[in-house]
Formats: structure tokens, sequence, C-alpha cells
């Protein structure tokens, strides 16, 4: 019979696990034979000698089967889905759902919230009154035969023991191990039954890691995972050294994804969009230009519908705090770089985010961009608007943001909002 310590020591002296004894462990980890202490073993032994390929699609293959998997095959659309490992300003899913939809896909977006100087989602729409993160499946299919796109957080039957490991994985530093971050977000997306997935993998100071090669290693994992388990998937990696947009938030990044949707709105934001939904409608074999669908306000009521089936007004006022602060330039210059890191710090510090996930979050708090690299400034221009509920959160995100902007004399070297693509 297999046991904790056989499969812990097995791992810990470099050797492979066979299929059975992952099985077995996993499964008798979620039923609570094998204790949070061995587990924790096993994940740190896991962090330093890895998972080979095989061992991979077997443990997220049992992570899959150990919940439901939704079924979307009878739907009247081809579906794909979107996932992002998190930046600063990545507003791109409330555009880009609605925008892929509208173009003739289902896009089945199961969302995550923010946590430190990343972003969620749903922290986001959840600034919208009356809008609801949570649905049956029965919903998410209704609504995607309906609408084409939903936005919604994984329900709790999906690879339910992802969340027993991930909070494990969070209080034992081994949360930066890419098997166990591939197999984290893939096996919640093969059992959401999506029929194509494309992976926005985010790359540099902003993101969750920062080291070009290691992102790479992350992408090519994630896809070579979705091949093994029959999912279509391509991975983009995309710059984010700078934040994306100019607002960093929740209510203010609803605000600036309308304004996208609107045929507005921040070039970057928009020509990212734009690139990942062609990368989603070539997986689905659509043969749309998303551009027209953006432009002629298609996306825009799509977003209205979707919002709305979700119990949220699309026309409610956008949150606003009671307090407001503007950081200006020190002296005469071209700005050299914003950078998204503290840019995202800022904003989590205004109260945008959270280090905890049982944390609360400002809807209205919040960092506006004034200005990008490239843009010359002169002594007292504004560069930053800062938002947040009180005095002393003010005071926080001034410290902060003081350090992100450089300012020098001669003008920076462009950078590309796109690096490779996996798959």
């Amino acid at each position: 019979m297999t046991s904790a310590v056989d499969v812990i020591t097995t791992k810990r002296d470099g050797h492979a696990l066979d299929e059975d004894a992952i099985n077995w462990v996993l499964d008798a980890y979620n039923r609570g034979v094998v204790a949070d202490e061995q587990m924790s073993a096993l994940l740190m032994a896991v962090f330093f000698n890895g998972l080979s390929a095989r061992e991979l699609r077997a443990w997220t293959a049992t992570m899959v089967d150990s919940g439901e998997r939704l079924d979307l095959g009878g739907l009247s659309r081809p579906t794909v889905d979107k996932h992002s490992t998190g930046g600063v300003g990545d507003k791109i899913s409330l555009i880009l759902a609605p925008l892929v939809a509208a173009c003739g896909a289902a896009v089945p977006q199961l969302s995550g919230r923010g946590l430190g100087h990343t972003g969620g989602t749903l922290d986001k729409l959840e600034t919208i009154p009356g809008w609801r993160a949570v649905l049956s499946n029965d919903e998410v299919y209704a609504q995607l035969e309906s609408v084409g796109a939903v936005i919604c957080a994984a329900g709790a039957g999906l690879a339910p023991i992802d969340r027993k490991l991930y909070a494990l994985r969070d209080v034992t530093g081994t949360v930066e191990s890419i098997p166990l971050i591939a197999s984290s977000i893939m096996s919640k997306k093969i059992a959401e039954g999506t029929s194509a997935l494309l992976l926005d993998v985010k790359v540099g100071r902003g993101a969750f890691i920062k080291d070009h090669d290691r992102a790479l290693e992350l992408a090519s994992t994630m896809v070579a995972l979705g091949a093994d388990h029959g999912l279509a998937t391509v991975a983009q990696l995309t710059n984010m050294d700078a934040p994306l947009g100019q607002a960093i938030g929740n209510a203010i990044e609803v605000a600036e994804s309308i304004e996208v949707l609107r045929g507005g709105g921040p070039t970057d934001v928009r020509a990212l969009t734009l690139a990942l939904a062609r990368v989603m409608l070539e997986l689905t074999g659509l043969d749309v230009d998303p551009e027209t669908r953006l432009d002629d306000g298609s996306a825009y009521e799509v977003y209205r519908a979707m919002i709305a089936a979700q119990g949220g007004d699309p026309d409610a006022a956008i949150a606003t705090t009671a307090k407001a602060s503007v950081v200006t330039a020190p002296h005469d210059g071209i700005v050299q770089r914003v950078d998204a890191l503290d840019v995202g710090v800022a904003a989590w510090r205004l109260g945008a985010g959270r280090a905890r996930k049982e944390d609360p979050v400002s809807a209205g708090a919040g960092v506006r961009c004034l200005v990008v690299a490239g843009d010359e400034v002169v002594a007292g221009q504004p560069l930053f608007e800062l938002y947040a509920d009180d005095d002393a959160r003010l005071e926080l995100g001034r410290a902060t943001i003081a350090s992100a902007v450089t300012i020098a004399d001669e003008a920076p070297a462009p950078t590309a909002l796109l690096f490779e693509r996996i798959g």
C-alpha cells in the first residue's frame, strides 16, 4: 500500500512518482487522509525537484478528476477562454470577453480576485451595483448561449483540490513553482469545458514572473498540458514593465474598459485586446475582424448584456473616493519609464488591493497615470492622480509612487507590447 512518507521521500530524493502514487496521494489529501504537514513536505520536494511532463500530466488529471467538469458541447457557438497570469492595470478581460462574443464565440471567463499588487477581475466588476460573481453551472450555460460571454467566479465543484493545495502553497513558500502554477491554472481551465484557451502570460516588473526565461517555461508547460488533455492552447507572452492603460484600481478600470468598448481609451489597452482577440478567433475558426466589432459598438452592447444578465446595472455611476491627490514632476525632462510594480503597490496601499484573500478592497481607490514613457514633462506637471477613502491611505500611496517615474534628458528606447507566442 502506498504511504505518504513513501511518496514524499521518493520525490525528496529526486526520483519520479508513478501515476498511481500521484493519484493516491492527491486523492488521500483531498479526503483528509494525508495531513497538511505531509502535503507541505511533498510540495516543498516538488518545489525543489520539479515534476516531469509525465508526472505533471498525471498530477493535473487527478486535480481535474477531483471535481465536476462542465459540458459546453451543446452550445451553438464555438467556445474559447482566456487566462491572464495577472498584471497592473490589466482590465483586458472586461473588454475581450464581450468583444470575442460579438464575433460569434462563446467565452466562459472564470476569473479570480486580486492579491498584492495585481488586480482581480471579479473585484473590478463587483464595483457595479447588483453584479453577481457567483453563478450556477446552469446559469453559466444559459448566459453563454444567450449573450455569448460570462465572467464569473470558478464554481466550488471545479478542481476542488486546487483550493486546498493553493491555500497550503500560500503559507509554505511553494507558490512560485512552475509545475504547481501550471497545474493550478490548467486544471480549472480543463474542467470548465472550453474547447480552446489563450494564455496571456505577463512578464516584467509588474508581473508575478519577472524573468523572461521563467515566463517562457511556464507558458510552454501550460501549452503542453493543454495538448495532453485535448484542449487547444496558445500562450502569448506580453510586457508588464509598465502599467496597462492609465487606470489602476477597480471602478476606474471598469470606466476605462467602457471607454475602449466605445471606441476610445488608451492605445496600449486597445492594441493588446485586439491582438489577443485575433488569436482567440483563430482558435475557434471564426473569420471575423474584431476591430470592426469594437468600432461599430457591437462589443459594447454585448458587455452591457453580460453585466445585466448577472444582475448588474450597466448605467450605474462609477464608484469614487472621498480623497484625491496629484503627484507632480520634480523637474523638466523626458519620462524614461513608469514602473508597473511601484504603481501597482501604490494602488494596493491606497486600498485597491488586498494583502490577504479575506481582506476587503475599496471600489474607488487607485491610481490614474497621466504620462507614459517618452512623454516630455515640465516641473510641476501632474504625473499621477491618486484616489483613497482616507488621508492615511492617501499618504501611503504618495510615499510608494514617488519612485515610479524616472525622468531624464534623453528619450527612452522603444519597448514591445507582445513577445513570443507559444503554440
